[in-house]
């Protein structure tokens, strides 16, 4: 492979390549449990949590791929296994829920953990001036706070 240079040295494009891996590993994990939540939740929100749950899933799916593309565009090998997003993960997988309510709130921890993931990458991406990674985050937080704001709504009484 010929030399990388896109103005970012490659010990700060191993490091944030790295910081988006397990970002990648949250994003996957969390698109898994949602979907299926997605499949097994009942009650009487059936239909609106179902829809709901779909469209996240759905959005986590397409987010995998940008993110994993970032990945490779800094020159590092992005995570493509069940056991390597397992190893990095700060989602807990689905263990069998079945309260609604229990559901939304696995979800919207998923959430927070990867708006706690993706915003503690910054000092180092602004460090490195890499502004495309610092666009992704900031699409990803902002997407990832309206989420967490939609369900942490489902649970106010």
């Amino acid at each position: 492979m010929s030399q990388i240079n896109i103005g970012i040295d490659q010990a700060n494009r191993q490091e944030i390549a790295a910081g988006l891996n397990k970002v990648l590993a949250d994003t996957y994990s969390l698109y898994l449990k949602t979907h299926s939540f997605h499949w097994n939740v009942t009650g009487p929100m059936f239909n609106s949590l179902h829809q709901m749950f779909e469209d996240q899933y759905t959005e986590l799916a397409g987010a995998v791929d940008v993110i994993a593309e970032r990945v490779r565009a800094l020159g590092e090998r992005a995570l493509g296994s069940y056991s390597a997003f397992a190893a990095v993960t700060g989602i807990k997988e689905d263990t069998g829920v079945t309260d609604a309510n229990q559901m939304i709130q696995e979800l919207l921890e998923g959430q927070e953990v990867i708006i706690r993931n993706a915003r503690n990458l910054y000092p180092l991406v602004n460090q490195a001036n890499d502004e495309a990674t610092a666009d992704l985050l900031t699409q990803r937080i902002q997407l990832h706070e309206k989420t967490a704001w939609m369900l942490r709504a489902l649970l106010q009484r």
